[in-house]
């Protein structure tokens, strides 16, 4: 088994989902995922999709945001909607994944955002995800939709027995996500970590020290031991729009997850215009040197 920092499009493509979480385990800690936003049908570099630029630059993995399974459609990505995302991997030779959003029925703070159906956290979008040729879901929540984590842990839970045997399942909130009692430390909880972990859950996302109020590098540290300890991995991630923040806090953000032992690293989609491409690229050098950057950004997707 190869390490995903060194894999190629066809070693990716004959690995199941047991496997792809080996190769990501096997990196130490030098993998990244970048979120990237559909919420505006626009192009950082027309006619280049948003996710071939974030991939150009040392993603590992593509997360899409505010992705519609029932309207499959990305800018860019020029084709048949049911094919739209097994062209884009075809043009990026990554793995792909989605947000799917769980509402649930805790007290938000502010008006609540309304969410097209397919967007939602259902079996139903989990489905129609599998067979558009997603690679892992993450069950979370954009700002102000009222997604907690007693709905993200239904999700999970329905989720990992209608597609877990294909897909991997990651879960988390990167912030409160509207929710009046799970803000700052309150995000996450041992039991909840706990919780998932039991549902399911094959990734646990956790905010990025220094990206939520109160979330520490030794709060974020032992949560990552603790879910080490259950067997499963850890995605720490930045969903503040700190992405857009100098390089300088980039790095130290970047070495602070690293010394967490996290095994992913997610870069948010709230950069100005959406991507920010020399940050993707600043992060990846602080986590694992030019060489593996370099490297991830030249390897041909025909290899």
């Amino acid at each position: 088994m190869k390490r995903l920092l060194n894999c190629d499009t066809s070693d990716l493509a004959r690995m199941g989902r047991r496997e792809r979480l080996d190769a990501i385990e096997a990196s130490e800690g030098r993998v990244i995922v970048q979120e990237l936003s559909l919420f505006r049908d626009t192009m950082m570099l027309e006619p280049i999709s948003d996710p071939e630029v974030a991939c150009a630059f040392g993603a590992d993995l593509i997360l899409l945001n505010a992705f519609d399974c029932e309207h499959p459609h990305i800018a860019g990505i020029d084709c048949e909607p049911a094919e739209t995302i097994r062209t884009l991997k075809r043009y990026t030779g990554r793995l792909v994944g989605l947000n799917l959003e769980p509402v649930g029925d805790s007290a938000t703070l502010g008006e609540q955002e309304d969410m097209p159906a397919g967007r939602a956290g259902t079996v139903e979008n989990a489905l129609r995800a599998r067979d558009l040729g997603f690679d892992f879901i993450l069950l979370t929540g954009n700002p102000g939709t009222g997604v907690d984590n007693a709905a993200i842990l239904k999700a999970v839970r329905s989720m990992h027995e209608a597609v877990g045997d294909t897909m991997m399942i990651f879960a988390g909130k990167m912030h409160a996500a509207g929710s009046k009692d799970e803000a700052g430390v309150n995000i996450v909880s041992r039991d909840m970590v706990r919780a998932f972990a039991d549902a399911g859950a094959d990734v646990i996302l956790l905010p990025a020290p220094g990206t939520v109020p109160g979330v520490t590098f030794e709060f974020v540290h032992d949560m990552v031991s603790y879910i080490h300890s259950l067997g499963k991995l850890s995605l720490t991630a930045i969903g503040t729009s700190q992405e857009g923040a100098s390089a300088a806090t980039i790095e130290q953000i970047a070495l602070m997850c690293k010394m967490t032992g996290t095994d992913l690293h997610h870069v948010g989609d709230a950069g100005v215009g959406g991507l920010n491409p020399e940050n993707l690229m600043a992060y990846s050098i602080a986590i694992r040197g030019k060489r593996h950057t370099y490297l991830r950004m030249a390897r041909s997707i025909n290899r």
